[in-house]
Parts: C-alpha cells; sequence; structure tokens
C-alpha cells in the first residue's frame, strides 16, 4: 500500500496553537490577533513566545527566530524537515489554522485529573530513552494526567513545595501553579545538593554518589526561582552546586559561589556536557 505523505504546505497550513496545545503548551495570555508562551525552547517565568493567530506563524523574542510549523518542530525536536514531517503527520490536530476564542481564561487553565505511579508505557520508554530506571523515577516522580480545553495529556510529573506540579513527557516541558522549587529533605542532614532540573534530579540519584547518602535535595525548576534557594542554603554545613553548564548555568552557579560560602561547584563532573542528563545519555564508557 502507499504510504500517504503530509506535504510541506499542508505542514505549513497547521495551526500552530493546536500543535503547541497538543505538545502540552498553552497560552499564558491571549488576544484577538496573538497568543504568548511560555518559550518551548528554555525555561522562563514571562512569555515572550508569541504566535500570529491570523498569519499563523511564530516569533521567539528570547531568541530572535521565528516560522511556521515545520520550523517549530525542527527546533523542538532538532531534526530534519522530512523528520518534522513525518512527526507532524502522526500527531491528533486538524490541518486547519482557525483563530482560537477564549470565552473564559478560567476553562482554558491546566486541570490536573489524576496522580498515579508511573504505568503508561510511553512514559516509561521516554525514561529509558534518558537512561533514568523506573523505580528511580517512580521514588521520585508520578504519573500525571491533566486536561486543558477538553483534551487529555499526560506526563512525568515532579511536585514542588507549592502544591504545583513540573512535567515532562517526550514531547514538552510544561507545569501547573503555582510554580515553584522542589525540596526533598532527609532528616537530620547538613549536606545539600542543588541541580535544575527534574531529570537532573533522577539522574543524580542514579549515579548513587556517597554524597547524596547523607543530603538533602534541591530542585530549582528554573534559575528564575535562584533567590528561593538562598534561604535554605544558609541552613546546610555543605552545598554542592550541580547546575546546567550552558551561560545561565554557569551564571547562577556563580552567584551561588560568590554569596555562599558554604557552596561548591560539582558541575565538573559533566565538564564536557549541557548538564547532568546529557552527560549520563551520550556518555561513553
Amino acid at each position: 500500500m502507499k504510504t500517504i505523505k503530509l506535504s510541506c504546505k499542508e505542514a505549513r497550513d497547521i495551526s500552530i496553537v493546536e500543535m503547541l496545545a497538543v505538545l502540552g503548551h498553552f497560552p499564558k495570555r491571549q488576544s484577538e490577533r496573538e497568543a504568548w508562551y511560555l518559550s518551548p525552547f528554555r525555561s522562563e517565568t514571562e512569555a515572550s513566545f508569541k504566535v500570529s493567530l491570523s498569519l499563523n506563524r511564530w516569533y521567539d523574542h528570547g531568541e530572535g527566530i521565528g516560522g511556521n510549523c515545520i520550523d517549530l518542530v525542527c527546533k523542538i525536536k532538532e531534526c530534519s524537515v522530512g523528520t518534522a514531517l513525518y512527526f507532524l503527520k502522526h500527531l491528533d490536530f486538524q490541518t486547519t489554522a482557525p483563530i482560537l476564542k477564549l470565552s473564559s481564561t478560567l476553562s482554558r487553565k491546566l486541570k490536573i485529573t489524576e496522580v498515579k505511579e508511573i504505568e503508561n508505557s510511553n512514559l516509561i520508554t521516554y525514561l529509558s530513552e534518558r537512561k533514568i530506571p523506573i523505580n528511580i523515577a517512580k521514588r521520585y516522580c508520578r504519573e500525571v494526567h491533566y486536561v486543558w480545553s477538553g483534551r487529555s495529556y499526560y506526563s512525568i510529573g515532579l511536585k514542588n513545595r507549592s502544591e504545583g506540579w513540573e512535567l515532562r513527557n517526550a514531547y514538552c516541558k510544561n507545569g501547573s501553579s503555582p510554580k515553584d522549587i522542589t525540596l526533598i529533605l532527609k532528616k537530620g542532614s547538613k549536606n545539600l545538593a542543588v541541580v535544575e532540573g527534574m531529570f537532573d534530579l533522577l539522574s543524580l540519584v542514579k549515579e548513587e554518589l556517597n554524597y547524596l547518602k547523607e543530603a538533602s535535595i534541591l530542585v530549582l525548576n528554573s534559575i528564575s526561582f535562584l533567590e528561593k534557594a538562598f534561604p535554605i542554603i544558609r541552613e546546610f554545613e555543605n552545598v554542592a552546586l550541580y547546575l546546567d553548564r550552558d551561560e545561565a548555568g554557569r551564571k547562577a552557579t556563580s552567584k551561588l559561589l560568590n554569596r555562599h560560602t558554604n557552596t561548591i561547584d560539582r558541575s565538573d563532573l559533566y565538564t564536557d556536557y549541557h548538564d547532568l542528563n546529557d552527560w549520563i545519555v551520550n556518555r561513553v564508557k
């Protein structure tokens, strides 16, 4: 049987808003002309990613780039046009570009519907691709199902201290309100490990470092929450920093080292990699 392919023209006509919704990204605010999102390319607290609803085009003000639906998939997935077309063909949405109207902002808020032990085969496969054993993921995370605008989604969830969730699956990074840090306390611990995100936490635990045997762990969930870590860091004698080695991560590390004398930079563990999970996935043993 001949395979029916998705043409570039058809793919360009796919609604970017609909495509982002399927991937779990939802507008933070929206008017009749445009929708604003937290960038799908990085962690941020102020929406800098704009979608023109009339033109069906996107623009990321943080990176100064934009384009159509194909360009967006290529950027998110870091893939070729051919791979992007295959990916778009197998997602469930309509190949039209409607202007979505918000009759009520409350109706489009993300709503958690179920939290349970991780058992979904797609999420388990995703964890395997990230080299995270399922037993470690189950120790710290849950399978979280949620609804937005009548559609159901599921992700691996890490709960923060304010009862919000950081949500990850193979296609997107998302989160429910309220946003906050995650603090995993070990009773009587004098040591603290600081990481940026969910998969940094899981990667660090996988390594079974001696330091972690008696350490609490603080997950920032976003570099923008760095100052929330200050009072917590002061409560520990020794604080090991395992932040990303990109520009934002290096700046955050430098800020903590200069401000707190009890901190030490441990990112030398993965010097040639972006972060802990990148090291776990790509290192050669």
